[in-house]
């Protein structure tokens, strides 16, 4: 058995955010002890690392609670789980793709700059100011 911080350690989840995934269902609430301290079994820790890992993964709240429902019932086909999946890396690809973007007009805004002082003339400004529509080429 754990205690809630142990739990915290061995997870590498804080306290409040194990309280708040219990608050919501992720996790079960535990056991309490007559002084009425939390006493997580193993399986709350393995369910907690499994909330973790989908977390990083950049997994919602909603989408760890599909899952954990389907995790529950093994008899239930995995289809949902590969959509859940498919889906998130569909998001991944899209913010990649938007980051790409991003990174090739801040480097066409950076190469632009000459070097000359701000009262004459800053390229980074400029482009900053008219919303990326910069009237000077360089």
């Amino acid at each position: 058995m754990f205690s809630i911080g142990e739990l915290s350690k061995q997870s590498e989840v804080k306290i409040p955010t194990i309280r708040y995934y219990e608050e919501i269902g992720l996790l079960a609430a535990p056991l309490r002890t007559e002084g009425n301290q939390r006493r997580y079994d193993y399986a709350g820790l393995e369910r907690l690392k499994f909330i973790k890992h989908a977390r990083d993964l950049g997994f919602s709240v909603e989408s760890i609670a599909s899952l954990i429902e389907l995790q529950e019932h093994p008899d239930r086909s995995c289809l949902e789980a590969t959509e859940i999946a498919s889906t998130k890396l569909s998001d991944v690809r899209l913010k990649i793709k938007k980051l790409r973007a991003l990174e090739k007009e801040l480097a066409r805004i950076a190469k632009g700059c000459d070097g000359t002082n701000v009262a004459q003339h800053c390229y980074v400004l400029t482009c900053l100011a008219d919303h990326g529509f910069c009237e000077y080429e360089h």
